[in-house]
């Protein structure tokens, strides 16, 4: 049951809804009456090759400063990447691009060569209204190697949009994440981590800044089998007007898997009486010998803070913005990659400035 297989065969009964415990918050079969037609395919030029064939199409994207390499999807293509061995990491800007008010089904299968290192700069985008998309991605991380991935999911206000990534970890390898979103219609960002070599270690990260009724749900799990794993996850999120965050964060820690380090965190501003954030962290510990935690919180800004920042003479919306930014800021810090962190400060500034 997934908006996938609702796009593929036109039924809304696989749809999944508010009787689906994971999807109480982010109800689809309640919102869809009806299906758009499917999206129009959308032709590259092959005399450019597989990378950056479609640039001329849709422009640059938003990390196209920061990657050595680029691939466009337009609405229902499937990409197949292999990120070999280097001297330098790799960086390579993939973006996912919906064009025209249609339903379409798009993704990529990921891997990560043993020993590799490489930064998957992935953006979601929209170019017109009324489009419905789920994207799919299955990334392989393979002994000894590493990835940052950085999701900046820039969706229209009107959209409704599901990204799933499943997540294999082989021994010794390291994933970090971050994803940035600023909202939709409906939208949910979904990862699963198969944790399963030893030595592993994972980071995931979130921060969703949401306005007028914009939704947002970040979505994990991350499945422990091996020995000496660690988990370390920061979303933080700030919502206004009536808009409606959702965080759900799953950690199981298998039978065997001691000495596994796993620590979660959730964070939300809310800056209106309208807005709304649903959390649900959770653990499942089922080995002895580990070190696990979880916190949530959900409140309004410190007005302590605001009212030392105006005394010095800075307006109050200006505060409000410093304040928000500042709390956003530590998700965004912890970004390796500079380029694409450079990206991701502008990206939170102009959505905390520009709010009234």
């Amino acid at each position: 049951m997934s908006l996938a297989s609702a796009i593929k065969t036109g039924d809304l009964a696989e749809l999944p809804s508010r009787r689906d415990e994971d999807w109480k918050w982010t109800d689809l079969r309640g919102l869809l009456r009806a299906l758009p037609p499917a999206s129009d395919r959308v032709a590259g030029d092959p005399a450019k090759g597989p990378l950056r064939r479609y640039d001329g199409l849709v422009g640059p994207g938003p990390f196209a400063a920061a990657a050595d390499r680029a691939m466009v999807t337009i609405n229902g293509e499937r990409q197949h990447i292999t990120l070999q061995s280097s001297e330098q990491p790799v960086s390579l800007a993939l973006r996912f691009v919906a064009k025209g008010a249609g339903a379409h089904a798009a993704g990529a299968t990921i891997v990560v060569a043993p020993g590799a290192h490489a930064v998957l700069l992935e953006s979601h985008e929209g170019l017109d209204d009324g489009y419905v998309r789920e994207i799919d991605l299955d990334i392989d991380v393979r002994a000894g190697a590493s990835l940052e991935r950085i999701v900046l999911v820039a969706d229209r206000a009107d959209a409704i949009s599901v990204s799933f990534a499943h997540v294999r970890l082989g021994e010794g390898a390291a994933f970090a994440q971050t994803v940035l979103t600023d909202g939709a219609k409906r939208q949910r960002t979904e990862t699963r981590i198969d944790h399963h070599g030893r030595g592993a270690a994972a980071r995931l990260d979130g921060a969703y800044v949401l306005s007028d009724q914009r939704h947002a749900d970040i979505t994990t799990v991350v499945d422990l089998v091996d020995r000496d794993g660690a988990v370390a996850q920061l979303t933080k999120g700030c919502v206004r007007d009536q808009a409606r965050g959702v965080f759900q964060g799953r950690i199981v820690v298998a039978r065997g898997a001691d000495g596994t380090d796993a620590r979660m965190g959730h964070h939300a501003l809310i800056l209106s009486e309208r807005a709304e954030v649903d959390a649900k962290p959770e653990l499942e510990i089922y080995a002895d010998d580990v070190a696990c935690s979880h916190g949530n919180t959900v409140g309004a800004l410190d007005e302590e803070a605001l009212f030392y920042i105006r005394q010095r003479g800075v307006p109050d919306a200006e505060a409000r913005a410093l304040l928000t930014e500042a709390f956003v800021g530590e998700v965004i810090d912890r970004i390796e990659h500079d380029g694409a962190r450079e990206v991701a400060q502008a990206w939170a500034a102009e959505r905390l400035r520009s709010a009234p």
